[in-house]
């Protein structure tokens, strides 16, 4: 069956396992440590990042939106790929480059050593243009139903609220916050959040579940 290496709190592996969970498609879970990553993991994909998916076949995808392009290509039950394919893609890359950039730099300020208010500003910027789509397209960032653009970018927009709560509750537009409360209460991302324990070659292998 095909495998999974993840990490349960990383917002990369976490819009894997959610599109991986829509799709249905059977796939079996390995919750690793970060700090001591298994050698059979660094076999299949030696940069030692998550997610990395290890098919049936033994084919190798190491990054996220790739697994997620790969699931849905396979069944997309919701219709997450409907959207625009440049839309999707630039709000991804905003998300991906200077909304992720900040964001590591407003969370780990004394690790970069930079100024955190300037950071968490630039970080703002960008949810301002996510509030704009969601106030254009009725309530999610392409439409009124949740795509692939959705998936890609709430969880990283869940760790941005999580670092500081009240400044979030007071700051961020209404319908942003509302957003990200949708996604975060749902039923799927309660399954994908699920605790698994650190695996170890031979352990258990846990199914994902669809929700």
């Amino acid at each position: 069956m095909t495998v999974l290496y993840s990490f349960r709190r990383c917002p990369y592996a976490m819009r894997a396992r959610m599109a991986l969970a829509a799709s249905g498609l059977p796939v079996r879970v390995r919750e690793i440590i970060l700090r001591d990553k298994p050698p059979e993991m660094l076999a299949a994909s030696p940069k030692g990042t998550v997610p990395v998916l290890v098919q049936v076949d033994g084919g190798v995808i190491d990054e996220s939106l790739h697994i997620m392009h790969w699931a849905l290509a396979r069944n997309d039950p919701e219709g997450w790929l409907r959207a625009d394919p440049a839309e999707t893609a630039r709000l991804i890359a905003r998300n991906d480059g200077p909304f992720k950039h900040a964001l590591d730099r407003y969370k780990y300020a004394d690790r970069h050593k930079t100024d955190s208010a300037a950071h968490r500003d630039s970080a703002m910027d960008v949810v301002a243009v996510l509030s704009a789509h969601l106030a254009t397209n009725g309530g999610q960032l392409l439409g009124p139903a949740p795509t692939l653009a959705d998936i890609a970018v709430f969880p990283f927009v869940r760790q941005f609220a999580a670092t500081d709560e009240d400044f979030w509750e007071s700051h961020a537009p209404a319908n942003v916050r509302a957003w990200l409360a949708g996604h975060v209460s749902g039923p799927r991302f309660a399954a994908i959040m699920t605790r698994f324990p650190r695996w170890q070659t031979g352990a258990e292998e846990p199914l994902l579940t669809a929700r």
